[in-house]
């Protein structure tokens, strides 16, 4: 069976590197530009990745405490690394179960992890238990993956060179689409005053070879290949960097779309 969260071994380096900054950080500078009207003395992050938002949290966003979780320890390490900064306290963590008493924090983001939680309802609620009365809840989601066309490309020939029984991993990120849906998802853990806007940028890369190495390298489906068609992996390299060339030039400039959800407790 597939691991779809296994964000372990060499893929948080690849992921961080070259995915990240393409990506990650333009969403990570709109999302933070949101918070800056006003301190928030607990901030609890769920699903923090090498920490993207973290940096931009602790650096541009008023506060007391910054608490930034994943489930992924070989993410959080990646993350440690990367930003130095003693304040932030850094805690592997379940999202499904957090470990943090009721009504803890006043702000609780999630930035592109509610798709990969296996109960989503659940690790909405959990949010929802931590954040305290009036709290601010904020997280995002993929559009279509058809609207981020350099990683789509990238998908689809993958896919191809499994044949009929592709890796499912590409399906999680962009699975949560349906502006409708995610105020429904989000009503239903008990936030009010939900929002939805649909944030469309720019992703960047320097390279389509550094591209292809997130592409294929920064995420679970890289031990898929090497697990099921090691054989495939140069020649799968090869017609992503060749089709992103193709596409979208050098250096790899692409639109990219994704889904901003706000509420409060």
């Amino acid at each position: 069976m597939e691991n779809t969260a296994a964000f372990a071994g060499t893929i948080p380096a690849n992921y961080e590197r070259y995915l990240g900054p393409f990506l990650f950080e333009p969403y990570a500078l709109d999302l933070v530009s949101r918070l800056q009207d006003k301190k928030y003395d607990h901030i609890l992050e769920i699903a923090c990745g090498t920490g993207r938002v973290t940096a931009q949290l602790a650096k541009s966003v008023k506060h007391d405490s910054l608490t930034a979780t994943d489930l992924n320890q070989d993410m959080i390490e990646i993350a440690k690394g990367i930003i130095k900064d003693k304040s932030i306290r850094w805690q592997q963590a379940d999202a499904l179960e957090l470990p943090f008493d009721d009504n803890s924090f006043d702000l609780v983001v999630i930035q592109f992890g509610v798709m990969f939680f296996p109960d989503k309802e659940k690790g909405l609620k959990e949010a929802y238990r931590v954040l305290k009365p009036g709290g601010r809840f904020i997280f995002s989601t993929w559009n279509r993956t058809e609207t981020v066309p350099a990683i789509y490309e990238g998908r689809k020939i993958i896919e191809r060179h499994f044949g009929d029984d592709p890796p499912v991993f590409y399906g999680i990120p962009f699975s949560m689409f349906d502006a409708g849906e995610l105020r429904d998802f989000t009503q239903r853990a008990g936030f009010k005053n939900v929002r939805t806007e649909l944030v469309k940028k720019e992703a960047v890369s320097p390279s389509a070879a550094d591209l292809t190495k997130g592409i294929v390298e920064g995420n679970p489906v890289y031990l898929s290949i090497i697990e099921r068609i090691p054989a495939s992996l140069h020649n799968i390299k090869e017609e992503v960097k060749n089709k992103l060339i193709e596409k979208f030039g050098e250096p790899v400039k692409s639109p990219m779309e994704a889904w901003f959800v706000g509420a409060n407790k």
